[in-house]
């Protein structure tokens, strides 16, 4: 594994809501570095020294994953999990997407 690759990417939904996978302290930075200056807020500058300190080698690229992780939670950017959607699904979270023959509020 490279020095800098995450070992689970982190899966988020950008622009438009289109999922994508941050793989590594570079793909991370790059994201931080970019975000629109009226939208930062302390999450977002300790995630960006964190991934800066990664990329320097002062600490590991999961102790970087870990604040960005924090970082995309508290900006409602983290992709949910499919396992997490087929639960709700079967719970009815979803409301009408979940028909099927046991769905008895349709």
């Amino acid at each position: 594994m490279e020095h800098n690759q995450f070992q689970h990417p982190v899966r988020l939904l950008v622009g438009l809501g289109f999922p994508t996978n941050i793989q590594s302290v570079k793909d991370a930075f790059v994201l931080l570095n970019e975000w629109p200056p009226s939208k930062r807020n302390p999450a977002h500058g300790v995630a960006l020294n964190a991934c800066r300190a990664a990329l320097a080698g002062e600490v590991d690229a999961e102790t970087a994953r870990s604040t960005f992780v924090a970082f995309a939670r508290r900006m409602d950017l983290l992709a949910p999990d499919a396992g997490d959607i087929v639960a709700a699904k079967a719970v009815g979270a979803f409301g009408a997407a979940s028909t099927g023959p046991y769905n008895k509020s349709m």
